[in-house]
């Protein structure tokens, strides 16, 4: 499988590094000084090239993926920032029948833990008794608090039915790895669910695993559909 990689930061270079193990070969690497505008998306650079990766920028995004539809090469993107043009990339994705997994956490564990804390929420949601929390732990430089995985902790336990307040708490400390925990307390007991990330390679293997799943795809999906979790 031939695989182009656009965007050559720290995650570029990481999907770059551990493709050989997924069974790629990088066709080609793109970056801002080279594709300004989408301008690297010729028909010379994507001639046999079966799927790309996308870690650049959002106004490099929206540039990009009208080309590499129109040469039919589906997608794999791991932008941010562009959710204001998303329906106009999802009707180009459409018209060219090309296929395109967009996440902002590419992370096969956090994407499972999301899952995991949505159906332990809905089954403490009849047990009154038990309250809820999470609890978020990253290093000192990181800004926001709590994090945008913690939020979408909270916000899938909400979407699964769990109604009552869920308490949420961040700590900034150190060089500490991002650390995700969801607890459940009642009267006697506590139970607590818990991810920790110990470097970004994670993401950049979530990327290339979504690489390999997508092809022979049409359409525009998540990583839920990478893992099958509407499935299970």
């Amino acid at each position: 499988m031939r695989l182009l990689v656009i965007g050559y930061g720290r995650m570029g270079r990481l999907v770059d590094q551990l493709s050989e193990s997924y069974g790629f070969e990088v066709a080609g690497r793109l970056d801002i000084d080279d594709n300004h505008a989408g301008a690297g998306i010729t028909p010379a650079r994507v001639r046999d090239v079966d799927v790309a990766i996308d870690f650049s920028t959002a106004d490099a995004v929206v540039d990009t993926l009208p080309r590499l539809a129109e040469h039919g090469v589906n997608l794999v993107v791991g932008t941010t920032g562009w959710v204001a043009e998303e329906r106009a990339m999802r009707k180009i994705v459409e018209d060219a029948g090309i296929g395109v997994v967009a996440a902002a956490n590419f992370s096969l564990g956090v994407n499972l833990f999301l899952d995991l804390a949505a159906r332990a929420a809905r089954l403490f949601e009849p047990h009154e008794e038990f309250g809820a929390w999470i609890h978020e732990v990253h290093h000192a430089a990181k800004v926001d608090a709590p994090s945008g995985t913690a939020l979408a902790l909270q916000r899938e336990m909400a979407r699964h039915g769990y109604a009552r307040t869920i308490d949420m708490a961040s700590t900034r400390v150190g060089a500490a790895p991002g650390t995700h925990t969801v607890g459940f307390d009642g009267p006697s007991e506590t139970i607590a669910l818990t991810h920790t990330t110990r470097d970004r390679a994670t993401f950049a293997r979530g990327a290339l695993e979504a690489a390999r799943w997508v092809q022979g795809r049409h359409g525009w999906f998540s990583m839920r559909d990478v893992l099958g979790l509407d499935e299970r």
